[in-house]
């Protein structure tokens, strides 16, 4: 399908996708939110300008450590036939990237299926840990535990060999160096404005032969963002995220399959003020202020 001249090429959960030619994407971030893997019937509002502000912020924190595919965050750098008003703040314009087939998590806390393996056999991704952990407990330090990507369900956790056996073991040896680096700096980051970042999903691909970071990059939807002053091992810190609309399904009589039940007002407008809340605390600017 094309608008505009813009041919259109995917649609996700999230973002849509259009064909910008030359070797680029051009990447739309809606407001659209999945719970349970479902997406709502009610959109989230700025939950896209605030993914993209996001990404665009760490994009240049994370400069001197790996390149990106992001090429622009500006309508004006758009076709005059392409500037919709309604995408001011939420597009991206890539390099068309070659991704690698694994997701590169990073986890510097215990939680989530992590923790879930931890309590039943004492490993993560097949790996020994310490015993004594608690749920959201620190790790050590932090560890690359990578996953696929599945097309439909879930992903899967698999060991570093594993991944190795995908991508090459040059490869994921740069790819470990590289996710670790940029939580670790991420997450210093954070923590001096008073966030931990529990664990987070990296997108890696490749342009013209050279690894590069891309698609979002430590928001609240690839990440888990806590508050420092709410967490305590035991227990699960409530997140900078989609919380609000978790907690409002788990009270409900809802088999997690579509259609999903409508979000009362509250728990749309508590969700949206949560994203905008982290891109304020972990910037220091001002949302407002954002326009791409």
């Amino acid at each position: 399908m094309t608008t505009d001249g813009l041919p259109h090429i995917y649609s996700g959960k999230v973002r849509d996708i259009y064909d910008a030619g030359d070797g680029r994407l051009l990447m739309v971030t809606s407001d659209r939110l999945s719970a349970f893997d479902v997406v709502m019937a009610e959109p989230i509002p700025d939950k896209g300008r605030v993914l993209t502000a996001m990404s665009s912020f760490w994009f240049e924190q994370f400069q001197g450590v790996v390149g990106s595919h992001l090429i622009s965050t500006s309508l004006d750098d758009l076709p005059e036939a392409w500037r919709r008003p309604e995408w001011e703040g939420r597009i991206m314009l890539c390099k068309k990237a070659e991704m690698l087939p694994i997701e590169c998590i990073v986890r510097g806390y215990i939680t989530g299926s992590a923790w879930k393996e931890y309590s039943r056999n004492g490993t993560m991704h097949g790996e020994d840990l310490p015993g004594g952990l608690l749920e959201s407990s620190k790790l050590p330090e932090p560890v690359f535990t990578p996953s696929t990507k599945a097309d439909e369900g879930h992903d899967e956790n698999i060991s570093f060999e594993a991944a190795a056996n995908l991508i090459g073991n040059e490869m994921a040896e740069q790819v470990r160096d590289v996710a670790l680096e940029l939580y670790t700096r991420g997450s210093e980051w954070a923590a001096e404005r008073g966030i931990i970042i529990a664990d987070t999903k990296f997108e890696l691909g490749m342009v013209d032969g050279e690894l590069v970071l891309a698609d979002e990059v430590l928001t609240p939807d690839s990440s888990r963002f806590w508050p420092a002053d709410r967490w305590e091992p035991g227990s699960t810190p409530p997140s900078f995220d989609k919380q609000p609309v978790r907690d409002f399904l788990d009270d409900l009589d809802w088999d997690k399959q579509p259609p999903p039940p409508p979000l009362p007002g509250d728990v749309v407008t508590a969700t949206s003020s949560r994203y905008i809340e982290a891109y304020e605390r972990i910037t220091g600017r001002t949302f407002a202020d954002w326009h791409g």
